[in-house]
């Protein structure tokens, strides 16, 4: 079977309401991997603990599925609103070293008051705001996975010496309404920086995701309106039109941005599954989006026939590919491993000095 020229990418939601035992994230994560998926992904918010809405918090979830799993990449939802970036940057970072490279994370905003009297620092903040200060914790979280350079740790028993310090970096970053000094407590994650996602469907969310995102989703309400395909196609060429002004390549292997159409997914039977795969079909040769990001409404049947039905007529058509190509999330995407911004500055330094 021919491997495709450009990759198709899919991603999956692990989402289930009222679960609290790690055991069915596992064995869904497990199952994606069967089914080559880029990654999954783990909803969460900051919402209090009610009818319908109870859930584990998704980046430790995803923590505890990282030893069970050896390819898929794991992509927590992560609130930014009322958290420490500094926090998520070490969080982020942990995950990436637990998974062997394969952590990413959805950035996510609270404007819920609800939400914010839980925490009882603040009111809840507006869209735009939440977006605003969002795009300052992308900046600065990337900033401190950069503060330890690739080869600062030493472990010289000999000597005593643990890492090389002038390879620590300190951020010194002020954002809206924090401020971090690093460097980080987590060495630099084997990805350099793990993979950033946004869903980019609001129109507050998008400067974040032209500006930091590695993968953007694009929610659909309904994959059968005709209006779907054409409504997405206009979001992804928006995104990347508004990517390049900040001096990226989003088609390219540096500054890519990698688009999924997010579908909901209601499969009742196999017939389902080779329609949606008709769909896939159509909407990635057309060249609607770089790839799609599965919402099962039922996660055990839906996740089954995506894996054993959807996915074997892909490979046959050609369009999917039928093993991983490298080991971390980035390489799953495509995306390059970026260069550390300190280790450039400081090299081009000694270069002018010499």
């Amino acid at each position: 079977m021919p491997e495709p020229t450009r990759p198709l990418h899919l991603s999956v939601a692990l989402d289930r309401v009222g679960t609290y035992a790690a055991e069915p994230y596992v064995e869904a994560a497990r199952l994606a991997e069967r089914g080559r998926f880029d990654f999954v992904t783990l909803g969460d918010s900051f919402g209090p603990p009610g009818r319908g809405r109870g859930r584990l918090d998704a980046l430790a979830v995803l923590a505890r599925v990282a030893p069970a799993t050896e390819r898929i990449g794991l992509v927590p939802t992560v609130t930014t609103t009322h958290t420490e970036p500094f926090h998520v940057s070490s969080a982020l970072a942990t995950l990436d070293w637990a998974s062997r490279g394969r952590a990413g994370w959805t950035v996510e905003v609270s404007t819920d008051d609800r939400e914010a009297a839980v925490f009882g620092r603040r009111e809840a903040p507006d869209a735009w705001a939440a977006w605003r200060e969002a795009e300052a914790v992308a900046d600065v979280v990337a900033r401190l996975w950069d503060s330890w350079e690739d080869d600062a740790e030493i472990r010289d028993v000999a000597s005593g010496r643990f890492v090389d310090r002038d390879k620590l970096h300190h951020v010194d970053f002020e954002g809206p309404g924090f401020s971090v000094r690093g460097p980080s407590i987590v060495p630099r994650p084997p990805q350099g920086r793990p993979v950033v996602a946004v869903d980019a469907t609001a129109p507050a969310a998008q400067a974040t995701a032209a500006r930091h995102a590695d993968v953007a989703y694009v929610r659909v309400g309904n994959p059968d309106d005709p209006r779907a395909a054409h409504a997405v196609r206009a979001a992804r060429g928006d995104l990347r039109q508004r990517a390049r002004a900040h001096g990226r390549d989003p088609g390219g292997h540096d500054g890519r941005l990698v688009v999924l159409a997010s579908l909901p997914v209601a499969l009742h039977a196999a017939a389902d599954a080779v329609a949606l795969a008709d769909l896939v079909h159509r909407w990635y040769t057309d060249g609607v989006a770089d790839g799609f990001h599965f919402r099962p409404q039922d996660p055990d049947r839906d996740l089954a026939l995506l894996v054993d039905g959807t996915v074997p007529v892909l490979q046959h058509r050609g369009l999917l590919r039928g093993f991983y190509p490298g080991s971390t999330l980035r390489e799953h995407l495509c995306l390059a491993r970026p260069a550390n911004r300190y280790a450039t500055v400081r090299e081009t330094t000694v270069r002018e000095t010499a």
